[in-house]
């Protein structure tokens, strides 16, 4: 996994900067945070930057106000090294990855099965719960010790990331690790309520409309969502309105796989496809067979054209996976 590589890397460089995949969730900011802190400790500076702005929900992460957003006049950012978390693809860091032009050597630290190691330093883990057990590995390489802010990140990077420790990436280490982090006197039923528990009233009947929409196919192992543009127009969601449409179609009896298909918005004929499985099926294949990646049992992908005659072609593929 080369974790003794990344640390090389890092005592060797003085000014990081620092980035994740577009849409960042609670292990992309975690391990963005936990990173930072990580730095810090070591005398070294880094620079937090990602194309998207915070999600709604996370605000309570400690230095999350330090994430600046990309912005298209940066000039003249100086930085020793790129590091990149979370993210199977250097494109997937939005337009962030353009701020390197002199080409400085890019730490790829990440746990998707579809990494495209493009890093100098590679330090990828398929097998880890979450890029955040991996920078937890890191912090003991380092001999770098633990507070509450970085503890808190950590913590909340594997939370979301395990499914609050019911997906099957949950494993012994994991939990190990969680131990760890909970010496640190971490409030776990009211980081529990800032992430999953804190949805405003305009967003869950919004969530209520969309719900019965769900259907069905592959003799029910099958739960698929279609959200076309009109939908989401003028409607700022404050809240992840995929995973939690994916999260109560995991939980129908029988079912499989569950897909999202979503028009985007501001490009004609282009759809988000989100993928979860159960375990038996890997989305991740089939993801990849349509030009995206991610895990064994969650992942995605952008495909052009008809979202009628995408959602075709994706539906007939995953039935041959069942």
């Amino acid at each position: 996994m080369s974790l003794k590589k990344a640390a090389a890397a890092i005592r060797k460089n003085k000014t990081f900067l620092i980035s994740t995949h577009t849409n960042p969730e609670g292990d992309a900011l975690g391990s963005e945070l936990a990173f930072y802190i990580l730095l810090k400790k070591l005398g070294k500076t880094g620079i937090l930057m990602n194309e998207d702005d915070i999600p709604y929900g996370y605000d309570f992460l400690p230095g999350v106000e330090n994430i600046r957003k990309y912005k298209s006049n940066i000039r003249n950012l100086k930085f020793d090294c790129f590091v990149v978390l979370d993210c199977s693809d250097l494109k997937r860091t939005g337009e962030v990855y353009r701020i390197n032009p002199e080409n400085k050597p890019i730490i790829n630290i990440d746990h998707h099965i579809s990494n495209q190691y493009f890093g100098a330093v590679n330090c990828v883990d398929p097998h880890a719960s979450s890029c955040s057990e991996i920078i937890f590995r890191l912090y003991k390489e380092m001999g770098v010790s633990f507070d509450s802010q970085s503890a808190l990140s950590l913590y909340v990077g594997i939370l979301t990331d395990t499914g609050s420790f019911r997906y099957s990436n949950t494993t012994s280490s994991t939990h190990k690790a969680v131990a760890e982090l909970l010496k640190f006197g971490l409030n776990v039923s009211q980081i529990y309520k800032n992430t999953y528990e804190n949805i405003p009233y305009q967003d869950i009947k919004l969530l209520s409309q969309v719900l019965p929409t769900m259907k069905r196919a592959g003799a029910g192992k099958i739960a698929w969502f279609q959200l076309r543009h009109n939908l989401l127009r003028n409607k700022k969601l404050s809240f992840d309105l995929t995973d939690n449409l994916l999260s109560f179609a995991r939980s129908v009896k029988g079912v499989e796989v569950c897909i999202l298909f979503k028009e985007n918005l501001g490009v004609r004929n282009e759809v988000r496809i989100n993928f979860r499985s159960q375990g038996k099926v890997n989305v991740n294949d089939i993801a990849f067979f349509f030009g995206g990646g991610g895990h064994k049992t969650a992942s995605g992908a952008t495909v052009h054209g008809n979202i009628d005659s995408v959602r075709a072609k994706v539906i007939a593929r995953v039935k041959k996976s069942l």
